[in-house]
């Protein structure tokens, strides 16, 4: 693999971009890559609760009781799961962080421990292009791999290229009225914090229009630059 740092260097990624962007793709694309690991919220919520963390309780309870869990705990699990083996070689933080004060709270944390961000990475997309491509999203129920109606579809349709699955499902709140609400959230929470990451130096700006292919290429090539 091409890319690969050593323990010392840790690269960490942000993959910033509204529903739909693509970043769950890409973000698979760039571990296969170059090694990294993608690290999502919603996994590693489950993850933590599964295993009996002390904040992985944390959060069960939070989650049972019907609440958010908080930033502190969200930051402890990206903690603990930041000092596994696997992550040496650098990371990719996919749905994190969603607001400013989020962006700060993993600044602390990373400078406890020498690190940092190396980009934090914006696909860009457009607003109104991204109903047609949430609409036709489906993932393989069995490995997570995504497809789509146009612009990925399985070699053989219904079996998964990856695993050889055949349970494809889609999204309930793939919607054009959910996909709107979304859109709207995004603009309203995460967007600044791409003037957050400007401000640092570390925004990098993809065009996310094109073919996955295409965007994974230059990608590529922007997060081979970061680590560098």
């Amino acid at each position: 693999m091409d890319g690969v740092q050593s323990a010392t260097s840790c690269p960490v990624f942000i993959l910033l971009g509204p529903p739909g962007a693509g970043k769950g793709t890409q973000a698979r694309m760039l571990e296969e890559r170059f090694g990294y690991v993608q690290l999502s919220t919603g996994d590693l919520l489950r993850a933590a609760v599964a295993a009996g963390t002390e904040a992985g309780n944390a959060a069960d309870a939070v989650m049972k009781a019907g609440g958010l869990v908080s930033d502190d705990i969200v930051i402890a699990i990206l903690r603990d799961r930041l000092a596994q083996p696997d992550c040496t070689k650098g990371v990719i933080l996919d749905g994190f962080p969603r607001t400013g004060a989020q962006a700060e709270a993993l600044d602390t944390m990373l400078a406890e421990t020498g690190q940092r961000i190396n980009a934090a990475i914006s696909l860009d997309v457009d607003d109104a292009a991204m109903v047609d491509r949430i609409a036709g999203r489906y993932t393989c129920g069995t490995c997570g791999e995504g497809y789509h109606d146009s612009f990925k579809r399985p070699t053989s349709d219904g079996i998964c290229d990856k695993c050889g699955g055949t349970d494809m499902t889609r999204r309930a709140d793939d919607t054009v009225e959910a996909v709107a609400a979304r859109l709207e959230a995004y603009h309203a929470q995460t967007a600044p914090l791409i003037s957050y990451y400007a401000g640092h130096d570390v925004l990098q700006r993809v065009g996310a229009m094109g073919s996955i292919d295409e965007i994974a290429t230059t990608l590529g090539n922007v997060v081979k630059a970061a680590a560098a």
